[in-house]
């Protein structure tokens, strides 16, 4: 029997009970079946007692383990957070470094052109010289052949 059937037991008793005459409020009881209920009711406390605090134990247990849980999902929620950052900020670095090589190879391209376009422009005003030296040395032979024809002629 536990505490709850024994205190029922009680309260049915108290039920049954005789009233006294002109006082309404107490009643005539078994005082040997009161006796005994209450030292079932003793007897019994310790288990009640112990059943009492193995669910406050349980209840202590599973609100740590729920704490602990809630710590570790955090701190993984934070590790995870971080981990996105340190990638956000290494693609975000890439990129950057991705348009400053960009930047770098077009300028270093365009000083290759203007390069290539001097040292073809150098090679043309050569060969222009060169040219003009030739047809000089072309038209001063013509011009001798000339003077020589007419002189022939003579």
């Amino acid at each position: 029997m536990n505490i709850e059937e024994i205190l029922e037991d009680m309260d049915e008793t108290l039920d049954r009970a005789h009233p006294i005459p002109f006082a309404s409020h107490k009643v005539l009881i078994d005082a040997d079946r009161m006796r005994e209920l209450i030292n079932d009711i003793r007897l019994n406390i310790p288990a009640e007692i112990k059943r009492a605090k193995l669910i406050d134990f349980d209840c202590d247990r599973i609100i740590s383990d729920a704490k602990a849980k809630a710590e570790q999902i955090v701190q993984d929620a934070e590790l995870r957070a971080k981990e996105m950052c340190s990638q956000e900020a290494i693609q975000i670095a890439a990129r950057q470094k991705g348009v400053d090589m960009l930047a770098r190879a077009q300028v270093a391209s365009n000083e290759i052109r203007a390069g290539a376009a001097d040292y073809v422009s150098r090679l043309l005003e050569n060969a222009e010289e060169t040219l003009q030296a030739s047809l000089i040395d072309v038209q001063n032979a013509k011009n001798r052949i000339g003077d020589i024809k007419r002189r022939n002629q003579r």
